[in-house]
């Protein structure tokens, strides 16, 4: 479970920008990842409510902007998001495609704090 070790993470930045902002609590997190990333919403969110116990994020709401998967297509030269990766452009059906979004690691995107 990489939840764990990317919300540990979290926190160290949330705490090296309260020792340098001077906040007291954090409301919300707003993230971003992208949806072929291999991150579980329900798994980090689980992972948050432990970890954050006991530091400035603890209550803190967490917000997420998946990012959908895009594919382009080497034959209708298209780009298509999707959901869901399929291997197959939506289009035209060829199977000559690349993944050129989805992937995208977690990001911090803003902090709500007080």
């Amino acid at each position: 479970m990489h939840e764990l070790s990317l919300i540990q993470s979290l926190l160290d930045i949330v705490d090296e920008y309260a020792a340098r902002h001077r906040f007291e609590k954090v409301n919300c997190l707003q993230l971003s990842f992208g949806c072929m990333s291999c991150i579980d919403p329900k798994s980090l969110e689980f992972a948050f409510d432990v970890q954050s116990k006991g530091t400035k994020a603890e209550g803190a709401r967490l917000e997420f902007d998946i990012r959908p998967a895009v594919i382009y297509c080497f034959s209708c030269e298209q780009e298509h998001e999707q959901q869901h990766y399929s291997g197959d452009c939506p289009q035209c059906g060829g199977r000559q495609v690349t993944l050129t979004g989805g992937t995208e690691e977690l990001k911090l995107v803003e902090m709500d704090v007080d």
